[in-house]
Formats: C-alpha cells, structure tokens, sequence
C-alpha cells in the first residue's frame, strides 16, 4: 500500500474497524499522515460500541470481523440514527455483495487488496457527497418534499423514512426533475461507483423508492424512459 501524497480538504476523525493487524495498521497509518485522528476496532462488538457512542466524521469497515460481520454492524448504527458516512472493506468482489453493503447503509464498498490513492479517493468522494450542502433545509417538488435536515421523505403531508441510498438517490432525482437521467450518471453521481450497467442495482434502488412513494400518492414521479434511463417529474402544485 503506497502512501498517498495529497493532503486531504478536510482533516476528519476517522474510526477503522478491522481485525487484520497489517491492514489496520497501513489503513492507519494512511490516515495519520494525511493529518487526520484515526480511532480502531478489531470486532464488531468494539467497532458498534465506538461507532454508537462518538462522533466520527468517517466509518471504515472491515466485511469479516472475528465475532460478526459489517453487514450487521453497518445495519446495527443506521437503526440506531448514525448517519455517518461507512465505507466497507472486503477482499469479496461479486456484484450482489456489493449490492447487500449497499443497501444496509453503506456509502461505498472498496475490494481488497487496494492502495491508498484508491483509499483516500473513495473517502474523498463520500466526504464530497456528505458535505456537498448548502444552507438549503428542504426540497420540493408537488406534493413532496426532501427534508435535508432530517433526511426524510414527506409526501401529502405524510413523513416516509428513507434509507441512505434511497435519499440520496431522490435528492439527485429532485435536483434534476424534468430531464433524462441515464443509469450511468445514477451510479456515478450518486454513489461515484461505475457499475456494470448489466446488473440491476440502480433498478432495485429506484423499485424500492417507487414503492415507498405509491404508499402515499398514485402520482408516478419516476418515469422510465425506454433505452434511454429515467425522468423526474412533480405532480401538480
């Protein structure tokens, strides 16, 4: 693992959660150098405590730990409100796990083995998508509105919990309402992953979004457009 040899935007207080002690130590070592306060874990147990009773301004963690497994502690803090950014380690690569760390709250998914520059990178790009805010408080669009604050969905008044991926992909969509949004600017803007756009992760996102609405409106603000991706649109005012 090379050390990266930029300096970060922001420094952060970053927790790494990994039992291997090379990984742990390079991972930390990384962090350091680019001036940032670097906390670890080596279980789930340790990893969920920490993650649950400080502030961090960044997660990394490992798939596999001794007594459990990210899936469950990235699930864990995000039905306890830890909103923090995660990113998972695993020297897994198949898409569906991906998907699954993904869809427990996850911001992104690095395989192993990896070099800082890729490291520092990802972490760039989550920090960027977190802190990419203004001093906007809601969106709007009809009947439904972006809570920014509480990271929620209201629609006719009706307040719908989302999970991470499922509102950062409505804010694009609602920053972009009215023109053609393909799967690859989806993924790349949303997530900054570029997926194989042969799988069906951005359908399954989009599925689950659509469903969350039509418990509230028979209004079809995502409209799929043939070989060509998806258009936002509001229903009347």
């Amino acid at each position: 693992m090379s050390t990266a040899s930029t300096d970060t935007k922001k420094k952060m207080k970053i927790l790494v959660v990994e039992d291997d002690p090379t990984v742990r130590t390079l991972v930390k070592a990384v962090l350091e150098h680019r001036g940032n306060d670097v906390a670890v874990a080596e279980t789930a147990g340790e990893g969920e405590d920490k993650a649950l009773n400080t502030k961090f301004d960044m997660i990394i963690l490992d798939l596999r730990l001794p007594d459990g497994n990210g899936y469950d502690v990235c699930a864990k803090i995000r039905d306890e409100g830890v909103t923090t950014p995660v990113l998972v380690l695993s020297a897994e690569h198949e898409t569906d796990v991906k998907v699954k760390v993904l869809n427990v709250g996850a911001d992104d998914y690095l395989t192993k083995p990896f070099n800082s520059d890729e490291l520092m990178a990802r972490l760039d790009a989550i920090a960027r998508r977190s802190n990419n805010k203004d001093s906007e408080k809601e969106l709007t669009c009809g009947s439904l509105t972006v809570d920014l604050i509480s990271r929620k969905m209201i629609i006719n008044e009706n307040e719908v919990d989302l999970t991470n991926n499922e509102f950062n992909l409505l804010v694009y969509f609602v920053r972009n309402k009215g023109r053609i949004i393909s799967q690859e600017e989806l993924a790349s803007n949303v997530w900054d992953i570029h997926f194989d756009t042969q799988t069906n992760y951005i359908n399954v996102y989009i599925s689950y979004l659509r469903k969350k609405m039509r418990d509230h409106t028979e209004f079809d603000y995502i409209e799929t457009v043939r070989k060509k991706g998806f258009m936002f649109q509001c229903d009347e005012e």
